[in-house]
């Protein structure tokens, strides 16, 4: 078949689809890859897996309802040359505008997938500004267009159906909640976490949305009691974003001797393998990849009782489940960690178990490609 794989940006082509685009190109199938920034290099690279990189327009957020139309007429012609047997599109824009695009290019099959309901489904402690409330409708007019032209919705956790198509009533044939994306687990070996000094370690955007602000209030909490802890910030600035931490609040921080902030780093798994502990106080995700790593390569996992997060913990087996938006009930399991440090690695190794059970990238393709049947 031909078939296309419409999502946003190259790096997400490249990082989260290589295994499947191997997989679907390695069972016969003409793989043609849609982003929106490709350059010569991430072009190479989705050549070098087999698959045809194909650029498009769209602007991946914001609301230009004759640009969205625009770039959605321009993407009909795309598929009309391409002719596809299938688009599978994944994340809310090319859900919605690919699916409709689809459709008028004449493509019989359209498959959707939403990773998680994003940021204006997002509960957040302050309430929900007018702002977010209008996007929110807009949202879910666009999806109530759009879903009823899709063959299979994929969510990926049990939550999002039930808070989007179930309470809002929207029309979509089949609904199907696939788990986590998966990891090609051989990049994430089992290693015995250390545990002189405890370390926590959070990895993700510096977003108050994904719980960066009760990680750092937890550990100066934490710090009071056991000064020798560490505490480990992956990920990088968004500055332009409300919520997003600042250049010079960050620095301020590491001067305190707070937190240690290395940015964005290739080496995820080395930095997990040299932690105690993931700590992942988000405030909703569809199923976080960082925890799937973290659990793979045997790290206890203190996260979030909201959807998606606590798809990844049985409380008090392979970690914690503490109420969003608590650095306290954070803290608290922080310290309960530091009381009895042999629960590190017996809870870690729970988490592998079930890393290797259920975030086996080879099993979650096999189970994604039987929608294409």
């Amino acid at each position: 078949m031909k078939i296309v794989l419409m999502g946003t940006t190259a790096a997400c082509v490249l990082g989260f689809r290589a295994d499947l685009i191997k997989t679907l190109v390695g069972k016969g199938n003409q793989v043609f890859a849609f982003a929106l920034d490709f350059d010569d290099d991430t072009r190479a690279k989705v050549r070098a897996l087999g698959a045809l990189p194909v650029d498009y327009v769209f602007s991946r957020t914001g609301l230009n309802p004759l640009g969205d139309i625009i770039n959605t007429y321009k993407l009909v012609k795309l598929l009309k040359v391409i002719s596809p047997d299938i688009v599978f599109s994944y994340f809310s824009k090319p859900v919605i505008f690919g699916t409709l695009a689809a459709v008028m290019a004449g493509v019989k099959r359209r498959i959707g997938m939403l990773e998680g309901l994003g940021y204006v489904f997002t509960e957040r402690p302050e309430g929900v500004a007018l702002k977010g409330r209008l996007l929110k409708f807009i949202q879910v007019f666009l999806y109530r267009v759009s879903f009823p032209f899709l063959e299979r919705l994929i969510f990926l956790n049990k939550d999002d159906p039930v808070d989007l198509v179930e309470k809002y009533k929207i029309k979509v044939s089949k609904v199907s909640v696939l788990g986590g994306i998966g990891l090609n687990l051989s990049n994430y070996p089992y290693t015995v976490p250390p545990v002189e000094p405890i370390s926590f370690i959070f990895v993700g955007r510096l977003l108050a949305e994904k719980g960066v602000n009760e990680f750092i209030q937890a550990a100066r909490l934490v710090k009071r009691k056991s000064p020798s802890t560490r505490f480990v910030m992956l990920g990088g600035l968004d500055e332009s974003n409300p919520g997003g931490l600042t250049s010079n609040g960050v620095r301020a921080l590491i001067s305190e001797g707070l937190v240690d902030h290395r940015g964005h780093v290739d080496d995820v798994a080395g930095w997990l393998a040299s932690s105690s502990v993931f700590v992942l106080p988000s405030y909703r995700e569809g199923v976080p990849r960082s925890t799937q790593e973290a659990m793979a390569i045997g790290r206890p996992v203190i996260t979030t009782d909201v959807p998606g997060c606590r798809e990844t913990v049985i409380d008090g087996l392979n970690g914690f489940i503490v109420p969003p938006w608590s650095a306290e009930a954070l803290a608290e399991k922080m310290i309960h960690f530091i009381n009895n440090p042999t629960q590190i690695e017996a809870m870690g190794l729970q988490g592998f178990k079930i890393a290797q059970k259920n975030f086996d990238v080879r099993l979650v393709n096999e189970r994604l490609m039987s929608y294409f049947q």
